[in-house]
């Protein structure tokens, strides 16, 4: 039987993901079909469908990005010449792994533009990987100069700023410490930057995304003009970038434009959602090596460290996923700061302003106001909906801090999440999304909540 061909045009709530600028589909349907009409109603609420509405263009933008980078990493996994027996796993030592541990650190390398990569399920968390690239070019008598104001929360005792004594930090080790305030703007002081380098920093750190500060996230040109900076007045010193939430976020990597290392987490983008655990270090092959003993010991290098082969798969076909996560992530972003705005709040960054990372914060101005967002949101999670977030003191974190995180692995913030330190102004933090409908279903629930 012959197909009949009928326009339809599409609600708008499913208008504005990759379709053409007519806003219109072709819908092929049999001539018995009771309806043209493939799709169910918009279910958002009516600020949210507007806001959807308005970002069109932008979300069109953000499909660019997906697409460029899928390329590239397709291109990465195509040259390794992957294939199912890379995910084979291993015990004990974990020597007998069939190269896929081997072939998982080559791609990432490629991908970020790195000489060498260590990529492991043996990193716990984000500041587990960032302490053993801090210890791997640090020794005692160098410094350590944070370049964009105060580290995060987690990584303050690693270093020495807070509760230091004897737990092992870098200060325990005589390694000094200095930081740049960030300017008046909530970006990096340039003036300060260009003399604070000396012979004495050896390693100078920079954090990519905002944090639990209200300033925005650095772009991979910032970085860049940064790195540029720090080396111009000492060549010799290196660069560590905290690179977590940023990966994928632009079209390049820290490590393309001159960093030593950068560091970060797999339960966050570059595990695209599935990747159980783990994290990463890459960057030039002399300080990857370092990291590794500080990882496991001095001597082992790269070879050891098993993986179970159900993991091993996660972590390929995590690390192929984030183009498409980030993206969504980053519509979910851009759909937070629309709504959220346009019913007054303070947001960073804006709507259309550009994105280098997967955070959206929004200054809700109130205790009561940031506990009812993370309640709406654990609300709306597909695990623990039932569970009601607790403000509380967790390890790493100096002050009483929310979290909001119905994710399959625990701590996932890459999944839908949100959280913030219960301290004026009062800022949410909100990240990752598989997809931005997830937030546009979400924010109907906060509207009514706050």
């Amino acid at each position: 039987m012959a197909l009949s061909c009928f326009n339809v045009t599409l609600p708008a709530c499913l208008r504005t993901h990759s379709y053409p600028l007519s806003r219109r589909a072709t819908l092929v349907v049999r001539p018995s079909s009771c309806s043209a009409i493939a799709y169910p109603p918009c279910t958002f609420a009516l600020e949210v469908n507007e806001a959807v509405d308005s970002l069109y263009e932008e979300f069109r933008a953000v499909d660019n990005l997906i697409a460029h980078n899928t390329k590239r990493l397709t291109k990465a996994f195509q040259n390794a010449r992957v294939g199912s027996h890379h995910f084979g796993g291993s015990t004990g030592y974990g020597h007998d792994d069939g190269g896929g541990r081997e072939i998982l650190d080559h791609i990432f390398a490629e991908i970020v533009g790195a000489e060498s990569a260590l990529v492991r399920s043996q990193f716990f968390s984000g500041t587990h990987a960032i302490t053993c690239a801090l210890f791997a070019l640090l020794r005692p008598g160098d410094e350590l100069l944070a370049v964009a104001g105060t580290p995060y929360d987690t990584l303050h005792e690693v270093i020495g700023i807070r509760e230091s004594s004897s737990t092992g930090s870098l200060k325990d080790f005589g390694v000094a410490y200095q930081e740049i305030p960030l300017a008046e703007d909530g970006g990096l002081d340039w003036d300060a930057l260009a003399v604070s380098v000396t012979p004495q920093t050896k390693c100078a750190l920079i954090q990519r995304s905002c944090g639990y500060t209200w300033r925005r996230s650095l772009s991979i040109l910032e970085i860049q003009r940064a790195i540029d900076t720090i080396k111009s007045q000492n060549p010799n010193c290196l660069v560590l970038v905290d690179n977590c939430y940023g990966e994928f976020a632009e079209t390049s990597e820290p490590t393309m434009v001159g960093a030593d290392l950068i560091a970060g987490s797999l339960i966050k983008n570059p595990g695209g959602t599935i990747a159980p655990c783990g994290g990463y270090v890459a960057g030039k092959k002399t300080w990857v090596e370092a990291a590794a003993a500080r990882l496991s010991a001095p001597g082992l290098g790269l070879d050891f460290g098993s993986t179970p082969g159900h993991v091993m798969r996660t972590l390929f076909q995590g690390l192929f996923l984030p183009p498409h996560m980030v993206g969504e992530a980053i519509k979910g972003g851009m759909l937070i700061a629309k709504v959220m705005s346009s019913k007054g709040y303070e947001v960073q960054p804006f709507p259309w302003g550009p994105r280098h990372d997967t955070v959206q914060a929004v200054q809700l101005g109130s205790r009561e106001r940031l506990i009812a967002f993370c309640e709406a949101v654990q609300r709306s999670s597909p695990i623990g909906s039932f569970v009601k977030p607790t403000a509380g003191f967790t390890p790493g974190y100096a002050s009483e801090v929310i979290f909001a995180d119905g994710t399959f692995i625990d701590g996932s913030t890459s999944e839908l999440s949100c959280d913030g330190p219960l301290i004026e102004p009062f800022i949410v933090f909100c990240q990752g999304g598989t997809h931005w409908t997830q937030w546009a279903l979400v924010l109907g629930e906060v509207l009514r909540a706050i």
